[in-house]
């Protein structure tokens, strides 16, 4: 059995990722702009962020004219399916209840999001 890629992602490159999956595609000035484009964040940090995605390949390019057009290579289900695993695997020996009660012990949870919960495990159970 193979196991799943796991795209372990910094912020900076999440938050470009994020950009990418919502627009389709973007140069370095799109995603500079997408993300506040202040100085707070160089345009050279993420032209470099995005070369260094890409030969990991979490991004792909192809040239328009003389700028670089950015475009997922990975998708966020796969992105989110890898960090959250390697989350629970870390943190707490894959144990999802441990996660679970962690998140509902050290979290404000409603009761909208408590509802929520009853009818994912109870439709859980039905599928099991």
């Amino acid at each position: 059995m193979s196991k799943t890629k796991v795209h372990r992602l910094g912020d900076l490159q999440l938050k470009i990722m994020k950009v990418l999956w919502e627009r389709g595609d973007g140069t370095v000035a799109d995603v500079h702009l997408a993300l506040g484009g202040g100085r707070d964040l160089a345009y050279t940090t993420i032209a470099t962020m995005l070369r260094k995605m890409e030969a990991r390949g979490l991004v792909r390019h192809r040239v328009d004219g003389r700028s670089f057009v950015y475009r997922p290579a990975v998708g966020s289900d796969a992105v989110t399916r890898g960090m959250s695993d390697h989350l629970l695997d870390r943190l707490f020996e894959g144990s999802l209840a441990d996660l679970v009660t962690h998140l509902l012990t050290t979290r404000e949870v409603s009761r909208e999001e408590l509802s929520r919960l009853e009818q994912l495990i109870a439709e859980r159970k039905k599928s099991a």
